[in-house]
């Protein structure tokens, strides 16, 4: 297969007359489009309940109205809604390659005029066409309101953890019970400088601050995260965003945190993992981490980029504790 989806057309393999040239140029334009229009808005905007002119509907309860008899009966996590392991998946890639799609965005709209009509490439017919138009800018607009309405139920996590905690659910226990033993198994360990707490009481909110290795790039750094569970966890798993500014490669430009868990269901597993992705110096290259652009580039980039990026990596630190 080639990287050139023109060229992955049968009977196209080759083409290399100076009207291919354009339309390779035409169709890759079409197919970016269309690829964030279908791929990533639209599939957001079903999970989400977003309506086309950007109003949301109205969020299902995280219980249902017969949780007085289910809690009674030892059966209140049965009330849950069914969970979907891939639309959880998606809403976590989208808010860490939400800069990579805005960035797509920017880097389109000066290709194409805004209600540009898709010109038909010599390969597709009336039944097998690509039609429409570039619109960029309604495309950013709903990637915005995607990205309010994923921070929206982020923070109704909090409300629905207290209500469970109410009703002494079985996962507010269990999150209770981790936040302990995470606790306890940090203050004892000499390595990795720490500090956990529960917002307000609620075991769904935890907030981690986090004290620079020294001798590193995050030496002497004062970083602040906050931990969100949903009352689906562990196949809901938690959101992590670092509410200190800083620029680093595993981290987005609004602090979205980029990590992976060995074991979804093991809270210290989550925090390790946060730890490794803050500290590790020298991490092998995955496409995945690319959550911030910019750091990315200069992360992976020249002995100079790799330089520059450290600078502004120490700036960052030093701001953390101004």
């Amino acid at each position: 297969m080639s990287s050139n989806p023109y060229e992955n057309e049968p009977g196209y393999e080759t083409a290399r007359e100076e009207s291919d040239k354009k339309n390779i140029t035409d169709y890759v334009n079409k197919i970016q489009h269309e690829t964030l229009r279908i791929s990533v808005i639209q599939r957001l905007e079903e999970y989400l309940g977003i309506n086309p002119d950007g109003t949301i509907k109205p969020r299902k309860p995280a219980f249902t109205e017969d949780w007085s008899d289910a809690n009674r009966d030892g059966q209140l996590d049965d009330l849950v809604p069914a969970f979907e392991p891939f639309i959880d998946l998606c809403k976590r890639r989208f808010l860490w390659y939400y800069d990579s799609y805005l960035a797509a965005v920017e880097r389109a709209k000066p290709k194409v005029k805004e209600d540009q009509i898709f010109i038909g490439m010599p390969f597709e017919s009336r039944d097998n066409i690509m039609d429409g138009k570039f619109r960029y800018k309604e495309l950013e607009r709903r990637l915005q309101i995607i990205r309010k309405a994923l921070d929206r139920e982020t923070a109704a996590w909090a409300e629905d953890g207290l209500i469970a905690v109410k009703r002494e659910s079985g996962i507010a226990a269990n999150l209770q019970r981790q936040f302990e033993q995470v606790k306890a198994a940090f203050e004892a360990n000499d390595r990795v400088a720490l500090d956990l707490e529960l917002e307000d009481g609620n075991p769904f909110v935890w907030n981690l601050t986090l004290f620079g290795r020294p001798m590193t790039n995050l030496d002497g750094g004062l970083f602040r995260l906050k931990i969100c569970f949903s009352v689906k966890f562990p196949d809901e798993l938690p959101r992590v965003k670092c509410e200190t500014k800083l620029f680093h490669h595993r981290i987005s430009t609004d602090g979205v945190v980029c990590y992976f868990p060995k074991r979804g269901d093991d809270v210290k597993s989550h925090v390790d993992a946060i730890i490794d992705a803050f500290e590790d110096s020298e991490p092998p290259y995955d496409p995945r981490t690319t959550v911030n652009p910019e750091a990315s580039k200069l992360y992976w980039g020249s002995v100079e980029d790799k330089k520059q990026y450290s600078r502004r990596l120490r700036r960052a630190v030093q701001r953390s504790i101004e």
